[in-house]
């Protein structure tokens, strides 16, 4: 006859004292169940060594994958139990109001399931381990051989330090640390297997000395799908001679100390260069972005048109109008565009905080947002965004999403942008670009975002055969509450 259920006991036990008597009953119950488990498992390894070592004496013993089976099922049947009994305490800790004491035992009967769930971990591998010693007799014992792990993400790269990184780190005390998992796991991008010699290139370095002066790299790797990169052991090069960086009310409109950047992988070399319009020394987009008097200042604030043959030199709306729209609720942002962070100057200016988000691509962006006092996010499109969900006010985005990117990678792009915006959050789209024959494909992406529309404009671009366009609009994120 079965004995009845401990869940239903402890589902109809109410009183302070019989609750606890009955947690620990099952706690009992689960170390008792833990050391018959253990040392049946310890009792078919010294069988197996026995019969390995004895060879004129033959042991007539069980199947050791029969036992093993049998064992797994006993385990899985004590786990399913405790996840159902902690199912349980959650929604008993809902309805009572002594929340401590249930909070302690759900921490008790987590902490007995990791143990349970390592045993049963040693038992697979064990398994494994055991069909092979029958199959043929070891001449060292067993236990006195080093543990020799195999790990097919380690086995493919031959430089140590990325081997080291993509192998599992076990959790030293044995146990699912706070995070629910037994070791932690260190990723790579999918695409580094395809770019095996670059990646090994990134990683051969000396432990503990200056890293080479290889950001390029890291960023060709990045931009092509190998991202996230791994951490690395040295320490990253500085420039020779960094200066202090300018007082917060003198770095956001004046060009920083070229002292405080490494040229070595730029056309141009100082910012001097790179303010010139003539130079068009860094992003083609954005030739004309450190040139912080003539064309950043206005940019947001004043309808200008600095270039003729160009429509789009300045945005379709600005600032303040967009403000207007949610006046008061835009607080914290972000600025997906290659840019040197004008727009989260003008925003800071309106105490909206702003995180922009680019790469360098053939200048010192980040470097510069960072020397003008504001935030940069080193990022490519391939990554998810590193917010959590329904947290932001505002995304705005220019010079970067335009008619060039893939249907499929926008609409990844744009639900990722819908995730970490707040209902009733603002998307500004400023000044896409793309060819007249694509126009309607490219809005039907943002239209299947079902958003309400505030402001929405197509602008033909003036060149001479008519046949690219430019598009804006600010989007606002629908509550969808019964979704």
């Amino acid at each position: 006859m079965p004995k009845p259920n401990i869940v239903m006991k402890l589902g109809t036990c109410r009183s302070g004292s019989g609750f606890r008597r009955s947690i620990f009953l099952l706690g009992t119950f689960i170390l008792f169940i833990s050391i018959a488990t253990l040392s049946k498992f310890y009792s078919i390894r010294s069988l197996i060594v026995t019969n390995n070592f004895c060879n004129n004496h033959q042991v007539n013993i069980e199947s050791p994958s029969r036992l093993g089976s049998d064992l797994k099922k006993t385990v899985d049947t004590v786990i399913d139990k405790i996840q159902k009994e902690m199912d349980d305490l959650r929604i008993f800790s809902m309805d009572s109001s002594s929340m401590l004491p249930l909070s302690r035992h759900s921490i008790f009967l987590a902490d007995i399931l990791g143990l349970i769930e390592s045993v049963q971990a040693s038992m697979s591998s064990s398994d494994d381990t055991t069909n092979q010693r029958t199959s043929e007799t070891r001449a060292v014992h067993p236990l006195l051989k080093p543990k020799k792990q195999s790990d097919e993400l380690a086995d493919y790269f031959l430089i140590e330090e990325i081997r080291k990184y993509v192998r599992i780190k076990p959790n030293r005390l044995g146990k699912q640390n706070f995070m629910g998992a037994n070791g932690t796991f260190t990723s790579i991008g999918h695409a580094c297997f395809a770019m095996k010699k670059e990646l090994e290139q990134y990683m051969d370095y000396d432990v503990g000395e200056i890293c080479n002066d290889d950001w390029k790299l890291a960023q060709k790797l990045m931009v092509h799908g190998c991202d996230p990169l791994p951490r690395r052991r040295c320490f990253s090069r500085s420039p020779q001679l960094y200066m202090k960086p300018f007082p917060i009310n003198e770095s956001m409109w004046k060009l920083p100390d070229n002292r405080n950047v490494r040229w070595s992988q730029y056309r141009c070399k100082n910012f001097t260069c790179l303010a010139s319009n003539t130079s068009r020394k860094g992003f083609f987009k954005c030739a004309d972005c450190f040139d912080l008097s003539g064309h950043e200042m206005p940019r947001w604030i004043k309808q200008v048109n600095l270039d003729q043959n160009n429509t789009n030199s300045t945005a379709d709306f600005l600032i303040p109008e967009v403000l207007d729209i949610k006046p008061g609720e835009i607080r914290i942002g972000l600025d997906f565009s290659v840019g040197i962070g004008t727009f989260a100057a003008r925003m800071r200016d309106l105490n909206v905080t702003v995180v922009s988000a680019t790469i360098n691509l053939g200048a010192p962006f980040n470097e510069m947002i960072a020397l003008r006092g504001l935030i940069p996010l080193y990022l490519t499109v391939n990554q998810r965004l590193p917010f959590f969900d329904n947290t932001l006010d505002l995304i705005h985005t220019t010079r970067f999403l335009d008619g060039w990117i893939d249907f499929v990678l926008l609409d990844f792009l744009l639900f990722d942008w819908d995730r970490v915006l707040r209902p009733g959050g603002l998307l500004w789209i400023d000044s896409f670009f793309c060819l007249k024959e694509d126009l309607n494909d490219y809005l039907d992406a943002f239209k299947m975002l079902r958003y309400r529309k505030h402001k929405w404009v197509v602008v033909p671009k003036r060149d001479k055969d008519q046949r690219e366009v430019f598009f804006s609009a600010v989007l606002e994120k629908p509550p969808r509450p019964f979704r």
